[in-house]
C-alpha cells in the first residue's frame, strides 16, 4: 500500500498510452466543474449507494450553486438515508478489501474510508488505468460481492462518483485528514483509528 503521509505527486499530461491499455480523458466537464483524468494525478474519489440521496433531495442539490452542492452532498451523505448497505461489516469489508486489492497494480492509493452510505478514496492514478475504469472495476466487483451477502438483486450503486483532483501537498493533506475523520465527524466513533473501514485504523 503508498504510504498515506507523501506528498501527491504533480499531475502532468499523460504519456503515450501502453499497448492494450485504456486512454486517460485529460481535462473534461460534466457540465459543472472541471475534472482531470491523466496518469499520475492525485484523486479524491467519492461513490454512493444507489439509495443514499433520494430524487427529491437529490434535484435540491443540483439547484445550489455549483461551489455549495459537494458540501451539501457530503452533509446529505452524512445523515445517513437509505439502505445504509455498507454498515453492514461483511459488506465494508469486501468493499475495503476490494480497494486494497489492485493497489500498486492500477493506482496507488493514499487514504480511503468506507461509510454507511458511500466511500471516499485517495488514489494517485497509473497509466493505462482512467478514473472510470478504475471506479467501474470497483463498483462490479463490490456489487456483486453485496448482493450475494444480501440476497438481493438490482442496482446496489448510484451510477454517478465525483473525483477532484489534489492541486498541491496542503490540498492532498486536508482532504486525506477530512477522509480518515469523516467517522468522526458524522457521530460513528470517537477517534479516526476507532473505523475498522479506514486507512486511520491499525493494521
Amino acid at each position: 500500500m503508498a504510504e498515506s503521509g507523501g506528498a501527491p505527486p504533480v499531475a502532468r499530461a499523460s504519456s503515450p498510452p501502453l499497448p492494450n491499455s485504456k486512454p486517460h480523458a485529460g481535462w473534461r466537464s460534466r457540465g459543472y466543474l472541471p475534472h482531470l483524468d491523466c496518469s499520475d494525478a492525485t484523486q479524491h474519489i467519492v461513490f454512493r449507494l444507489a439509495d443514499a440521496l433520494p430524487a427529491g433531495l437529490m434535484a435540491a442539490i443540483e439547484r445550489l450553486p455549483p461551489d455549495q452542492r459537494l458540501g451539501a452532498a457530503d452533509e446529505a451523505l452524512d445523515a445517513g438515508a437509505g439502505s445504509r448497505h455498507l454498515a453492514d461489516p461483511r459488506i465494508a469489508q469486501s468493499v475495503q478489501a476490494a480497494l486494497l486489492h489492485f493497489d500498486a497494480d492500477r493506482y496507488r492509493l493514499s487514504a480511503w474510508c468506507v461509510m454507511p452510505t458511500h466511500v471516499h478514496v485517495i488514489v494517485t492514478q497509473m497509466e493505462g488505468w482512467p478514473v472510470s475504469a478504475v471506479v467501474h472495476s470497483w463498483k462490479s466487483f463490490t456489487a456483486n460481492a453485496a448482493n450475494a451477502v444480501l440476497g438481493g438483486r438490482g442496482r446496489f450503486w448510484a451510477p454517478e462518483y465525483y473525483d477532484r483532483f489534489m492541486r498541491d501537498e496542503a490540498h492532498f493533506e486536508a482532504t486525506r485528514a477530512y477522509v480518515e475523520m469523516n467517522p468522526v465527524a458524522a457521530g460513528l466513533c470517537a477517534a479516526p483509528h476507532d473505523w475498522p473501514w479506514s486507512s486511520a485504523a491499525p493494521r
